[in-house]
């Protein structure tokens, strides 16, 4: 397993596979290369590209270096576009779209750019508010070493229907998910207080291609729109059918045409 240092001193493990130009992915939210979309995404692009999936700091087998900030994480990405050869393109998935899009703002070696659903759900009545409450309730069940409620407060938050989130707890699986809890309020702070950085947003000068999912909620679906509006390089499209979830093998062929263009 290649591990990478970031700028801190944190550990940053990687996978690469596949040949060709160089594709970064970036995770969303309780995610990492063990347990997400990423290593099937890769897999799907790995005869095209040159793929690079790594675990988030704090997750999976990276480490952490505490105190977060939203920087160091922004130093991640670009410590992995330099192992890349220093051009990549790169596409991230939820709050992990957030990151990519701080990243790429600082022209940092990221050749295009692929987001999918980002969630600045600030951008919807009320957004801004459900945030705010939702940041603070987290805090609180963190700080009280209450991780599994973490969890379930984050599922609530995005979507997740009770009885859903009721099965998965009862499943050996949910342990996962409490030991990659602490880092739920990094995504919180990638979001910002949950609008589009616009002036973040009006930097980016790649090709960008943000994309939502016809069957994912109205409120994520506005904030991809709105996230495409604020990116002067950028267009938006609808993937039919797709939820949030989005299934690696329907958005692996829109990422080699657009990574390929």
């Amino acid at each position: 397993m290649p591990v990478l240092t970031s700028a801190d001193g944190t550990a940053i493990a990687y996978e690469r596979t596949g040949a060709g130009p160089a594709l970064i992915l970036v995770d969303g939210a309780m995610c990492h290369r063990a347990s997400g979309p990423m290593r099937p995404l890769a897999a799907a692009l790995s005869p095209t590209f040159t793929v690079f999936t790594y675990d988030r700091r704090g997750r999976g087998e990276s480490s952490d270096t505490p105190p977060y900030a939203v920087a160091r994480e922004v130093d991640d990405l670009r410590a992995l576009v330099a192992v890349a050869g220093g051009r990549a393109g790169v596409y991230g998935l939820s709050s992990g779209a957030a990151l990519a899009l701080r990243t790429a703002a600082g022209g940092t070696g990221i050749t295009r750019l692929a987001l999918y659903e980002p969630p600045f759900l600030a951008e919807i009545d009320n957004g801004a508010r459900a945030k705010a409450e939702y940041t603070r309730r987290l805090d609180e069940l963190l700080g009280t070493g209450r991780r599994g409620d973490a969890v379930t407060l984050f599922m609530t938050y995005v979507g997740v229907p009770e009885p859903a989130i009721a099965g998965l707890r009862a499943q050996p699986g949910w342990a996962a998910f409490e030991a990659i809890a602490p880092t739920l309020p990094y995504d919180e702070a990638v979001l910002g207080d949950g609008h589009v950085p616009r002036d973040i947003a009006a930097a980016i000068v790649v090709p960008t291609l943000v994309l939502g999912g016809g069957a994912s909620p109205a409120r994520l679906q506005q904030a991809a729109k709105a996230t495409a509006a604020a990116i002067p390089t950028a267009e938006h499209r609808t993937l039919d059918g797709q939820t949030h979830d989005v299934a690696p093998d329907a958005i692996a062929p829109v990422l080699a045409e657009f990574f390929t263009g």
